[in-house]
């Protein structure tokens, strides 16, 4: 067996980390829009649709944090981000380097995967029920 092959073991616990990461990085875009903090550009009451973008990146990421119903919240949230990056960055430029959709694309496609993968290890959608 490679070295290699060892740390597959220890796959569980890098998704885990992929999932909680994401997931604090996430949970700070809804705080910025709702509450301010980290200090934003932001002032003032949301329209819905940004508000309701707020609600899923604060409580969905607090979803993903604890890997509390996993899957269904990564592809709402993926779905989230591919509708945020249509609506507000492509119009801007082809490129997302440019048009600052990188973010969002990349929260895209780690949805996409931990949908598809679950949330790894540490996480209550694990905990075996009685």
């Amino acid at each position: 067996m490679s070295s290699f092959e060892r740390l597959s073991a220890y796959r569980p616990y890098g998704l885990a980390a992929l999932r909680i990461i994401t997931a604090l990085l996430f949970i700070e875009h809804g705080t910025m829009k709702l509450f301010g903090f980290p200090a934003s550009q932001m002032s003032g009451s949301l329209p819905p649709l940004m508000l309701f973008a707020a609600l899923l990146e604060l409580v969905g990421g607090i979803l993903i944090l604890v890997g509390l119903l996993t899957r269904p919240v990564a592809f709402l949230l993926a779905g989230e981000m591919a509708v945020a990056y249509f609506m507000a960055h492509a119009p801007n430029s082809f490129f997302p380097a440019v048009n600052q959709g990188d973010a969002a694309i990349l929260f895209c496609f780690v949805f996409l995967y931990i949908f598809l993968s679950g949330p790894g290890a540490l996480a209550v959608d694990n905990r075996k029920m009685a």
